[in-house]
């Protein structure tokens, strides 16, 4: 478990994602809580509705992304129980989407106005050593989330090959969440934005 229990950022955890009321083990819900505590202390946070959505798009915050993206996981997750009779977690389901993007805590703190930040860890934790997906991973690992939930977090392009049901969930619904935002902030898909700066960041 971690060292942490800083009630300034758990409060602003607990206010920001009210759909941890939907995770039924009371256990998941305080390791969730605590990976974005983590997450914020050690990226140097002020308030977690700083963290932008992408490096290079501000006008989205990665709380409403995550929020997106976990409203449109149960959204299916519902089509799939009621249309197919498919039995996904829910617990893992919305677990997953709401640690999928807490790596960037540490990602994005050299992307962002040194104001936005107090005391961050830069030369650990930034510099795009590791991406997002992978320390969300990580830091699910680290407070001793269930391994499925952690194996629905690595999100982006190759990073697992075998996939479950959940993660399945995860990933396309990040995907949805996140081609809205590229359109709707730059014009272009998602797919666009990754081959126009993947080789920029």
């Amino acid at each position: 478990m971690s060292e942490s229990n800083d009630p300034a950022y758990e409060t602003q955890v607990r206010t920001a994602f009210p759909e941890l009321e939907r995770v039924e083990d009371d256990q998941l819900r305080e390791q969730i809580s605590e990976a974005w505590v983590l997450g914020l202390e050690r990226g140097g946070w002020r308030d977690i509705a700083d963290i932008p959505y992408a490096w290079n798009i501000h006008e989205v915050n990665t709380v409403e992304h995550v929020r997106g993206v976990t409203e449109i996981a149960l959204e299916s997750m519902a089509v799939q129980r009621a249309r197919h009779g498919a039995t996904p977690d829910s617990d893992v389901v919305v677990g997953a989407c709401l640690l999928h993007d807490v790596g960037k805590c540490y990602e994005y703190t050299e992307y962002v106005d040194s104001s936005l930040l107090e005391s961050p860890d830069r030369h650990r934790y930034a510099d795009g050593v590791i991406p997002h997906s992978i320390s969300g991973y990580a830091l699910a690992h680290e407070v001793g989330c269930p391994l499925s939930v952690q194996r629905a977090i690595p999100h982006y392009h190759g990073e697992i090959p075998a996939r479950t049901l959940e993660a399945e969930l995860v990933k396309s619904a990040n995907a949805a969440s996140s081609n809205a935002i590229t359109q709707a902030t730059m014009g272009i898909t998602l797919q666009e934005w990754i081959e126009e700066h993947s080789q920029t960041q």
